[in-house]
């Protein structure tokens, strides 16, 4: 069984805060979402694709991978549906990155658009999701360095996102987790200003401290680097059994 904590903060720039995030550890579900399309419309989209993905598996026969991905699907429709009932809804969208535990040291992570998932473990940071953006999929491909693509006006364009077309295209991960490992969900908020460098040095110093004081960590790094964007940070592991 896992545990987890969140916290959400709306950074340094923004005046409202377009994520959203659930944890229902009676589901094994851990859900985190930013939304776009602005203030309010990102906001409806994140908090609508959290809560459908919820509600759809609350429901569900089996929780498996397949349940997971058709709730994504669903909530994509959902959200589509709303935009084009309300004009002032119109190109609001949202990432999604998802967590759902499977079975006994196993977990189905889904994602669509660039919040992320990491896997720490054994001192080390690594990212599990890919990031859906024309920096990764058009930019990286073309040859371009790092210091181009900080600059590059396309670096922001998201190429797949919840809510935005009928054809969703969903990127699944099956993943192990182990008695010390940690899973972190984030928005671009953090991993966009942080450095992985930086964020595997917070986790490690944790250790078995608490996961509402690593969050608060990962925000006030977010935060001292000038978090033009809302920041939300999921931290998930096994629950410590006593022997």
């Amino acid at each position: 069984m896992l545990e987890a904590r969140a916290l959400t903060d709306t950074g340094k720039v923004r005046s409202n805060n377009q994520d959203s995030h659930l944890l229902l550890p009676e589901l094994g579900l851990y859900l985190l979402a930013d939304g776009m399309g602005g203030a309010r419309g990102g906001e409806r989209a994140s908090r609508m694709t959290v809560d459908a993905v919820a509600e759809i598996l609350e429901r569900a026969s089996h929780r498996d991978a397949a349940a997971l991905l058709g709730a994504v699907e669903e909530a994509n429709l959902r959200v589509l549906r709303e935009a084009t009932r309300d004009s002032r809804l119109e190109g609001m969208g949202t990432t999604l990155v998802a967590v759902l535990e499977t079975r006994e040291n196993d977990v189905a992570i889904a994602s669509v658009g660039d919040s992320r998932a990491y896997l720490f473990e054994g001192g080390r940071l690594r990212a599990i999701t890919e990031d859906q953006t024309w920096v990764q999929e058009v930019g990286r491909p073309l040859g371009l360095d790092d210091a181009a693509l900080k600059k590059h006006p396309m670096r922001h364009v998201l190429t797949m996102a919840v809510g935005v077309a009928p054809s969703l295209k969903i990127l699944y991960y099956a993943v192990p987790v182990h008695r010390h490992t940690l899973i972190l969900l984030s928005s671009d908020g953090l991993h966009g200003v942080v450095s992985e460098e930086i964020i595997g040095r917070i986790l490690g110093a944790a250790g078995d401290d608490d996961l509402d004081e690593t969050c608060q960590q990962l925000v006030n790094a977010a935060n001292d680097a000038g978090s033009p964007d809302n920041v939300t940070v999921v931290l998930i592991r096994q629950i410590r059994t006593r022997n």
